[in-house]
């Protein structure tokens, strides 16, 4: 029998053991490691994944830790089976596959765009292509390889939503690699070959194993997670309380071993306050819920 009720006092009582042991072992060295790794699944056909992106690039703006952020985008794709079809447009598309009228889906169009429009985004779903988005995941692995994820998918995202480009073309797919700065050769190497498909592949099934049934879904250092294009204040809010966490480094400053791990290390920290003390018991006990929380998954 698992008694649930006894979780909040027993994370409490090993929050406060854990806090104590690295008060107790102060040590002279300190992991320097503050960096916080910021994980999104997303796809690029996913009009909500665009505009939460561009919250969350206003709120890191705001954000005094800016630069200690590493963002990577993560493969994820609403229909993995769509065939590529320049014969039907994306509202005809809807009306077939989620059985509703046209008009209800230019009318879904016209809500999207109206957020967009309202983030500083042109989405036109008038031109947008019916295009299986694997190729274009594939070309982000790859840039990613060459430093230029970020400008991989934001370009993409805009030649799909706003320029209503086939982003499932080679051809296509060349000319926004090589705009950005990617070796044309490579490209095309990369583009008639299944390279990075395993990568995609790997990147979907992870979502899986978290759950993830939405897009865009994103996972601060591995400890909390945040679903759908959220308001910049909210992005800026989770921003600051995972990094205050990730800054005390009671896991050691990487904290990407928390799913994986069931062992805690690196209780070591040179003499703090006591506010700071109360700040890191928040954040073992933070921690310690979210392992609970995903230890079927783990």
């Amino acid at each position: 029998m698992r008694f649930h009720f006894l979780l909040p006092m027993l994370t409490l009582a090993m929050s406060f053991a854990l806090v104590s042991t690295a008060i107790a072992q102060q040590s002279e060295t300190q992991n320097q490691d503050t960096r916080m790794k910021i994980e999104v699944w997303s796809d690029v056909v996913c009009p909500f994944c665009y505009i939460g992106k561009t919250h969350f690039d206003e709120a890191l703006a705001q954000f005094a830790d800016k630069e200690n952020i590493e963002f990577v985008w993560k493969s994820f794709q609403l229909n993995p089976n769509l065939k590529t079809n320049l014969d039907q447009t994306l509202y005809e598309h809807l009306s077939v596959s989620k059985g509703i009228t046209v008009d209800q889906a230019k009318g879904m169009g016209v809500n999207a765009a109206q957020m967009g429009k309202a983030s500083g985004l042109d989405l036109d779903f008038d031109k947008s292509v019916v295009a299986n988005s694997l190729n274009s995941h594939r070309l982000i692995h790859f840039a990613k390889e060459n430093g230029l994820q970020l400008e991989m998918k934001n370009r993409l995202f805009q030649a799909f939503f706003t320029e209503g480009k086939n982003i499932d073309d080679n051809e296509t797919l060349l000319a926004l690699a090589t705009e950005i700065g990617l070796d044309a050769t490579d490209v095309k190497a990369v583009l008639e070959s299944d390279k990075y498909s395993e990568a995609v592949k790997l990147d979907i099934q992870e979502s899986q194993q978290l759950g993830v049934q939405g897009v865009p879904f994103f996972v601060f250092d591995r400890k909390y997670a945040v679903s759908g294009a959220q308001a910049p204040e909210g992005f800026l809010e989770t921003l600051e309380k995972d990094f205050g966490c990730c800054r005390i480094t009671i896991f050691g400053g990487n904290n990407n071993h928390l799913f994986h791990e069931n062992t805690l290390h690196n209780y070591s920290f040179p003499f703090i306050t006591d506010i700071e003390f109360w700040a890191m018991l928040n954040c073992v006990y933070s921690d310690i819920l979210f392992r609970y929380q995903f230890s079927s998954i783990i």
